[in-house]
């Protein structure tokens, strides 16, 4: 979208480079990412950074106005977890970059979900692009990487001692986020524990670390109910459900509250017009619309070309939404001459102290594929995949 800077970052760029920005990920953090990292970040306008500005106004006061029944309302009920939170602590909303009728570029809202997403792995990628690609320092993130970091430890440490606070997740070393994890121990101090590992006291938790016993006090969790859901023989002491003496960071009922569920209830020229499948009008025309299951991730159970009969099909409409299709545009060209289209994801933290979210860093997933995920493109392309981005003033 800016051709100054995608015209000086195409005549500098390399397969060295490449690499040797992959290879600064794993000095730093122990492996090379498992997932695909794109070779070039997207250059955005401050036009288009201003769109997305409003675009998030709009929908965190939506978010605020919504009374705890109606968000509650999404929570399975054999789910819900005790004590939950006033607010989440974090908040995702992840737009297209889509050309509109009138051909503007636009952002168009895609998902939104109160789930922490990889805020480590892209503050490290932002460095190690720009250590490379010199000429792109100006545009970086305003935080510092002292204030960034300090965000996130007043966040998910508190005021505990760090060996109290943990990361917790379903078999960590096997996630294709695991280099998250990593980067996340090195800033922030804490350890990375599977589920399996927690042991149970009464209402306490507790990990074991060099042959001691530590009291968990607070829990980063990084558990996607989604795949807990689809591991039922999974060896646990503790269950969510149970009432334990710890606090959530973020707590697990927002996984539901603030998810597909929400996106019928929003109103907004940068909201596409989504339907519970069960409400789905009859005047509307199904081939304008995505089927979404409301509760997976990375694109799981996602229909771009849904027809009657898969609607018939599916016995639990209310777990279902329609959703209007939008035109990703192919705005960024890589050497080949090739165009890639692309998504980002802003990415919030919400202090318990603090009336608003913040905005810490952002995620963009390039794609050349029908659809905006890392694990839907052709193997030998190039400028597909995770990155970020960098807005011109």
């Amino acid at each position: 979208m800016i051709p100054k800077y995608r015209a000086q970052f195409n005549a500098e760029f390399t397969q060295q480079k490449y690499e040797k920005m992959l290879d600064k990920l794993k000095e730093n953090s122990g492996t090379y990412p498992m997932f695909r990292v794109s070779e070039s970040p997207v250059f955005l306008s401050a036009d288009f950074k201003h769109k997305l500005e409003d675009a998030c106004e709009s929908i965190i006061s939506q978010i605020k106005k919504m009374s705890p029944a109606e968000l509650s309302a999404a929570i399975p009920e054999h789910l819900k977890v005790p004590n939950d939170t006033e607010k989440p602590h974090f908040l995702t909303i992840d737009f297209g970059i889509c050309k509109n009728e009138r051909g503007e570029i636009v952002p168009q809202l895609i998902e939104l979900q109160s789930f922490p997403s990889l805020y480590v792995f892209q503050k490290e990628l932002q460095t190690a692009i720009i250590e490379e690609y010199p000429f792109i320092a100006p545009l970086k993130s305003p935080y510092s990487e002292a204030e960034y970091y300090q965000e996130l430890k007043d966040l998910i440490i508190g005021n505990e001692e760090p060996e109290n606070v943990i990361l917790l997740e379903i078999y960590p070393d096997t996630q294709k986020t695991n280099i998250d994890f990593y980067l996340t121990e090195k800033k922030l101090g804490i350890k990375t524990v599977c589920l399996t590992k927690v042991k149970k006291d009464g209402r306490k938790l507790f990990y074991e670390n060099e042959g001691r016993l530590i009291e968990i006090k607070r829990i980063y969790n990084r558990v996607i109910f989604d795949e807990l859901e689809r591991l039922p023989d999974l060896k646990m002491e503790f269950d969510f459900r149970d009432d334990l003496d710890l606090k959530w960071i973020t707590h697990p009922n927002w996984f539901f509250k603030i998810s597909k569920f929400i996106l019928p209830k929003l109103e907004s020229p940068y909201v596409p017009k989504s339907y519970f499948l069960a409400d789905f009008p009859k005047e509307e025309k199904l081939e304008n619309f995505v089927l979404k299951p409301l509760f997976s991730f990375a694109g799981a159970g996602v229909n771009l070309t849904p027809t009657p009969e898969d609607l018939e099909n599916i016995t639990d409409k209310n777990n279902y939404i329609l959703q209007r299709k939008v035109s990703y545009a192919p705005l960024f060209e890589d050497p080949a001459g090739e165009f890639s289209k692309a998504e980002i994801r802003l990415l919030y933290i919400w202090k318990d102290d603090e009336a608003e979210p913040k905005l810490l860093e952002h995620l963009v997933r390039m794609t050349k594929a029908d659809m905006v995920n890392v694990d839907f493109n052709k193997k030998n392309a190039i400028w597909i995949g995770g990155t970020t981005a960098f807005f011109v003033q």
